[in-house]
């Protein structure tokens, strides 16, 4: 199984968003911003699950990652403040409306987070998947071995040939040495 395929990244792609926007929105509360309203906490879990499912197509690298992360991170920064159900309580708001260097540095920590998640995840998922499809094809052949024990099958027989041509191909193979190692002249030396 890929983990490419598109139940499976609709799956991992809903598991993050929803992880990631309830802990940004916390800790966005906790760094001084407002309470954010449902809607807007569901508008940001759309956003985030469809930017996760279109990268979640194949793996991709901690750079890759990392860029989306602090992309969705700063979106929902200002989706949280556009969408507050109240004003922060006393949280001084600078003039290109962020609420000061904590919430920045709490946004970028997720981001990093995320990133670091998503790219383990990522790994561990597609290890397990292997692993799994590995242990049942397995089991599927040690059931198949099992039943042939119980059922004796017919093998079908070679038909035998009795050419020319084999029996010489036979006869030559057959006095055919293979000898291993260098030369015989070289060994000497």
């Amino acid at each position: 199984m890929h983990v490419g395929r598109p139940l499976l990244r609709a799956l991992r792609a809903t598991v993050f968003a929803v992880v990631c926007v309830l802990v940004s929105a916390a800790l966005h509360v906790l760094a001084g911003g407002a309470a954010v309203r449902p809607s807007t906490l569901a508008g940001a879990v759309a956003l985030t699950w469809a930017g996760a499912f279109l990268l979640g197509r194949r793996q991709r690298g901690v750079g890759v990652l990392l860029a989306a992360c602090f992309a969705a991170q700063y979106g929902m920064h200002h989706l949280f403040t556009a969408g507050a159900a109240a004003p922060p309580p006393v949280a001084p708001i600078h003039a290109h409306g962020t609420s000061g260097l904590g919430m920045l540095l709490v946004h970028v920590a997720i981001a990093v987070m995320s990133s670091w998640w998503l790219e383990r995840g990522e790994s561990t998922l597609a290890t397990i998947l292997h692993l799994a499809v590995t242990s049942l094809g397995a089991l599927w052949t040690g059931l198949l071995i099992l039943a042939g024990a119980l059922v004796t099958p017919r093998v079908p027989r070679r038909p035998r040939t009795d050419h020319e041509a084999d029996r010489l191909r036979r006869i030559l193979l057959a006095a055919g040495v293979r000898r291993r190692g260098p030369p015989t002249l070289l060994s000497v030396l």
